[in-house]
């Protein structure tokens, strides 16, 4: 009996009372990252080996099954296209006025160099779609409580069929995430900065991306404007539109 009533305590130490669940603060997280459709401009700082490079871009999303990106900068980079539609993506090079279509396991390989790769641009999906979520622990980081989130995949589709996210415990926004192969092996780890409120949602406008697997010091991707719920053309997300 002591025994029992001394885990029992543990727990309530761990979870806290009147904490919610995991799968509710998935939703809250949801919430959050999530809209109907948004409309950003952003800049993505590959630091490689050798040197650094910075890529901007203006991008518009309609929930998790359209996006188009346009490439703004450097020179070498601008009127590059991508466009997402449903499962199929799709780039095209102004230099060879070319658009091929990524699929298979081109979807693995890293876009422009970066730590992130088309896969993960990909799969926009809310988390409480994907995954199942348990508290396991509670941490600080730069001084914001934090629950500590392991999550298992619950659909196949995914590229990682675990995570661990750090959710800060009043905005109810990852500060920090590790992405897990089916092995186990750690692929990838985010942290997350610069939270600020936009149109009533708590949003980090700053994400430094590490491939475990690749040398260079990581991407850093930074939100420089952002609009939520904007009216999109249609015809932005069509195959035309990649040559407009």
């Amino acid at each position: 009996m002591k025994t029992f009533v001394t885990t029992l305590l543990t727990v309530f130490a761990l979870i806290g009372f009147g904490q919610p669940g995991a799968d509710e603060i998935l939703k809250k997280i949801d919430v959050n990252m999530s809209s109907e459709n948004r409309i950003f401009e952003s800049s993505m700082t590959i630091h490689g080996k050798r040197a650094s490079r910075t890529i901007t871009s203006r991008s518009y999303v309609v929930g998790d099954k359209q996006s188009f990106t346009e490439y703004l900068s450097p020179a070498r980079e601008q009127g590059t296209k991508m466009l997402k539609l449903e499962n199929q993506l799709w780039i095209y090079s102004p230099s060879t006025d070319r658009t091929i279509q990524i699929s298979g396991h081109m979807l693995r390989q890293s876009v422009m160099g970066s730590d992130l790769s088309y896969e993960d641009m990909m799969d926009d999906r809310k988390l409480t779609e994907t995954y199942n979520a348990t508290v396991v622990d509670t941490e600080e980081i730069d001084g914001r409580k934090t629950w500590v989130l392991e999550l298992k995949a619950k659909v196949d589709d995914v590229a990682y069929a675990s995570r661990k996210l750090w959710v800060d415990t009043e905005r109810f926004v990852p500060l920090r995430e590790e992405l897990y192969a089916k092995s186990g092996q750690l692929l990838k780890r985010s942290t997350m900065s610069d939270v600020v409120q936009v149109e009533g949602r708590w949003f980090p406008k700053t994400v430094v991306y590490k491939d475990m697997l690749k040398q260079g010091d990581g991407t850093e991707f930074k939100i420089l404007d952002i609009q939520f719920n904007q009216d999109i053309p249609e015809y932005i997300f069509s195959k035309a539109a990649l040559k407009m």
